[in-house]
């Protein structure tokens, strides 16, 4: 199992969000099974915790929790789904009938993380604990089991390797992303390490499935292109925007009137990404996550801890969300989990 499972994003949005955004169109109440030493951080699904009673947890542990704490059926889906089916669940919760048990089969098998479970299940279920047994199919035998058939295996695949994720992002278009991308700035006083932080959560966004893009403020006038080139003889003789491409880069320039706001920056340049990383805009970025480094001589962050998602620091800061500098795969984690909340600007 990949670390971090639920927080891969495919078409801009992370595992866990899909899967919580599914089951909220069909069930009143969503909840997230984790084992009690997990990180309990579900991002901005707002789906409550439930805490497998038994150790150590398994796709078994988890059904019997649930049933145990809600004394009803329940319909069950793995968080780390790649593409999660409110018409596949809905079919599968509709032939639960009087069975004990309901859930597809593919050509590949039954589907029992996909699946609807009564409480009359227990006795079977904890049995099959107790003889150390986990998977949960072994003790159909004793129970009533209906089955929908499901033609495509792949409606359930799971992301449990990086091979799994990038197998369905070739499947997967740009055209898929029809909302705004997520918004971070990274801000701090001068020397902190906002740029090293930045070069540190690329890679481990990337590792996410996240495609990142990233803007840079400068407060000063700059030049891109220079005196002698063919495409500055283009804007020297009156083009409003040109364009420089090349097989590998290209490069869009024009003038403005005004600085774009790092919101319009990010809507018009990156329609293709799931998330921007500003470096600066300390005072007018939506969303800002603070760099604060003892060794930069500073007495005091730029933010006060109501300002910013989260500061990465070595300075034993009273900040509700505080990362290490050297914690951006979990900084990582974090940002990836609260993309939908960070399109919000």
């Amino acid at each position: 199992m990949m670390r971090d499972a639920h927080a891969r994003v495919l078409e801009g949005r992370s595992l866990l969000a899909r899967g919580v955004s599914m089951l909220r169109t069909l069930f009143p109440s969503v909840s997230v099974s984790l084992v009690p030493e997990q990180p309990s951080d579900l991002g901005d699904s707002g789906a409550p915790p439930l805490l497998d009673a038994y150790s150590p947890s398994s796709s078994l542990t988890s059904v019997i929790t649930a049933l145990e704490r809600f004394s009803a059926p329940v319909f069950v889906s793995s968080v780390d789904l790649a593409f999660p089916d409110a018409h596949a669940a809905r079919r599968v919760v509709n032939e639960l009938g009087d069975a004990d048990v309901c859930l597809p089969l593919t050509s590949t098998g039954l589907v029992p993380t996909f699946a609807a479970y009564r409480p009359s299940c227990l006795p079977s279920l904890r049995n099959l604990l107790a003889c150390g047994e986990q998977q949960i199919t072994s003790c159909f035998s004793d129970l009533t089991v209906n089955t929908v058939t499901f033609d495509e295996p792949s409606q359930f695949l799971r992301i449990r390797t990086p091979a799994n994720l990038a197998a369905v992002q070739t499947t997967l278009t740009g055209g898929t992303r029809n909302r705004q991308p997520a918004l971070v700035a990274i801000v701090g006083k001068s020397d902190s390490g906002k740029t090293t932080l930045v070069e540190r959560l690329l890679p481990e966004l990337r590792r996410l499935g996240v495609r990142a893009g990233t803007v840079k403020h400068d407060a000063h006038s700059f030049e891109i292109d220079h005196p002698g080139k063919d495409s500055y003889r283009h804007g020297a003789a009156g083009a409003a925007a040109y364009v420089v491409s090349s097989p590998k880069r290209v490069a869009y320039i024009a003038a403005v009137e005004h600085e774009l706001s790092l919101g319009e920056l990010a809507r018009r340049f990156f329609t293709d990404v799931d998330v921007v990383l500003a470096e600066g805009y300390k005072r007018t970025a939506p969303h800002r996550v603070e760099v604060f480094r003892r060794g930069a001589g500073h007495r005091e962050p730029l933010c006060n801890p109501d300002e910013c998602l989260a500061v990465v620091t070595d300075a034993p800061l009273n900040y509700p969300i505080r990362f290490g500098l050297d914690d951006a795969a979990d900084l990582a984690t974090f940002l990836t989990l609260r993309l939908d909340s960070l399109r919000a600007y």
